[in-house]
């Protein structure tokens, strides 16, 4: 009698077991997969040799995959009588367990040794595994599978109750079957959307295929004609040109179909546990649904969770420029070129004296210069720049900057910061951080005048009090600078700056300094 063949080996298995990408192989050839088994208890990595997906076999060996009870069944449509071997088999009967054409399903009810057998129809069976034996517990094989393990959620006996599951919550198979089988359907929902997405996604891939390769042939249609004017010296420049076309041509073409083909891997992936869920909750057994249930959930939650673009990952911008300079050909200058320049922001860069520091509600600025991948400057604008300024001890305080587009590659980022502290800054191009990006900027205090009236001499003034104040209300905690007069009263003369600077000096309030200690203080107030 046929059986399902094993897609390695193309051998009958009659025993064939369920990988994690719904792909099933014999026990044979799952064991030739990947390197020898590794140390007990840990798993092996393999390739499925039919999808080349990376799996992980159970720590315990082939033997803990989940066997494929519907491989038979999925075979079954391909499969011939077992009697005459001349007609597809249209029934089984369930005494025999063979698998009979229509002729011989006739014949097997007339005759007499066999008219007491009860004969199905394929198409009219849930379950062609049905048919034949029923399944019978790996851990008791005189028992047969009819409970379901909730907590180890796996298909028991009643001796597996009576044992090891004394403890579990267990039921009929029959009364947990729609819990299991609802979730499987809302997984196949959400597959079934990722497969009609994907179909979308690679309609779109197709065109926009279609639509390079348009606008490459109207463009070198356009180089054409400018060349005709030109003889040899414009058409070695043309021929350089479509060389040029031809290889951005080729580069999109082949980003396109990069994506195309791991688009078709992801549909045909999803493609394979659609079918085999559906053929499972359609064809399967109860007890066959929740052997399988765990792999099936577990490979379509993972194919839910792929990302995937939903846009082609490249465009149709290809434009000609027949104004532009190309240089000599031939001791010819020539024009017309194909910009095709893309932005790198890694090697795009910043300048500017305020590129690290600022002053708090003051004006600053700096340039960004966008260069190409080759390190060129692009020379035109039109880039997406964006600019975050945030300040790093209060997140809530963030500057709005100014991004102004030259149009000739550089961009004028201006800001002004309203609160003291460390700002971080980031400049992307295109969403990516620029060379120096992210970076920090330190907003120093606002400055002023100094309008009051200064101390010369700490102990002239204040009596000898250190701790003396300034008429703007502020102590002076340093900046010593001696008068030149030498007192002998007290351990020298010193002027205390409250602001932090000191520059030229009037005369000491002690009496008139010497030519050489002549200075003003004329101080800045840091407010």
């Amino acid at each position: 009698m046929s059986g399902p063949h094993c897609p390695q080996c193309a051998r009958p298995c009659a025993s064939p077991r369920l990988l994690p990408c719904l792909h099933s192989l014999c026990e044979p050839c799952l064991r030739r997969l990947g390197p020898p088994e590794g140390p007990p208890g840990t798993a092996r990595p393999v390739l499925c040799p039919v999808c080349d997906a990376e799996l992980s076999l159970p720590a315990g060996g082939v033997g803990q995959l989940p066997p494929d009870c519907l491989a038979g069944s999925r075979a079954g449509a391909a499969a011939g009588c077992d009697l005459c071997a001349d007609g597809a088999a249209a029934g089984r009967c369930l005494t025999c367990g063979v698998r009979l054409c229509r002729f011989c399903c006739r014949a097997h009810r007339r005759q007499k040794k066999t008219a007491s057998h009860a004969v199905t129809e394929l198409e009219n069976t849930k379950d062609c595994s049905q048919a034949g034996k029923p399944l019978l517990c790996p851990s008791h094989p005189t028992e047969e599978l009819q409970l379901f393990c909730e907590q180890c959620d796996q298909p028991v006996c009643r001796d597996c109750v009576l044992g090891r599951h004394r403890h579990h919550p267990c039921d009929l198979a029959g009364n947990v079957i729609h819990r299991h089988g609802d979730a499987l359907r809302e997984l196949l929902r959400s597959s079934q959307q990722h497969m009609d997405t994907l179909e979308d996604v690679l309609s779109q891939v197709e065109e926009m295929g279609s639509a390079v390769r348009s606008r490459a042939e109207a463009v070198a249609a356009e180089i054409c004609l400018f060349a005709g004017g030109y003889v040899k010296a414009i058409e070695e420049h043309r021929d350089r040109l479509l060389k040029q076309l031809e290889d951005l041509k080729v580069q999109k073409e082949n980003l396109l179909h990069l994506q195309k083909a791991q688009l078709q891997q992801l549909l045909l992936d999803m493609r394979t546990g659609v079918e085999f869920t559906e053929h499972l909750l359609m064809s399967g057994s109860d007890v066959e649904i929740l052997i399988t249930k765990g792999v099936v959930s577990s490979r379509l939650t993972k194919l839910n969770s792929v990302a995937y673009s939903t846009q082609p990952t490249v465009d149709d911008r290809i434009h000609f420029s027949p104004h532009e300079r190309a240089g000599q050909c031939c001791g010819y200058e020539v024009f017309g070129a194909i910009l095709n320049k893309v932005v790198d922001p890694a090697r795009c860069t910043l300048h500017g004296e305020d590129l690290h520091s600022a002053r708090q509600n003051q004006l600053s600025g700096f340039t960004l210069l966008c260069k190409d991948t080759t390190g060129e400057r692009m020379g035109r604008g039109g880039e997406a720049v964006r600019v975050t300024i945030t300040h790093k001890d209060k997140r809530d305080c963030a500057v709005k900057p100014t991004v102004c587009d030259n149009g000739d590659g550089t961009y004028c980022i201006s800001y002004t910061p309203e609160e003291p502290g460390l700002y971080a800054v980031c400049v992307c191009v295109k969403g990516q951080h620029v060379q120096g990006s992210p970076f920090t900027v330190m907003v120093k205090h606002k400055f002023r005048e100094h309008q009051g009236v200064f101390h010369c001499c700490t102990f002239c003034s204040s009596g000898g009090q250190k701790a003396a104040r300034c008429a703007c209300g502020g102590t002076m905690p340093g900046g010593y600078q001696g008068c030149g007069h030498g007192h002998k009263g007290h351990p020298g003369c010193h002027h205390w700056s409250c602001c932090g600077q000191v520059k030229e000096s009037s005369e000491c309030l002690c009496g008139p300094p010497s030519d050489t200690s002549q200075r003003s203080l004329l101080r800045t107030v840091a407010l």
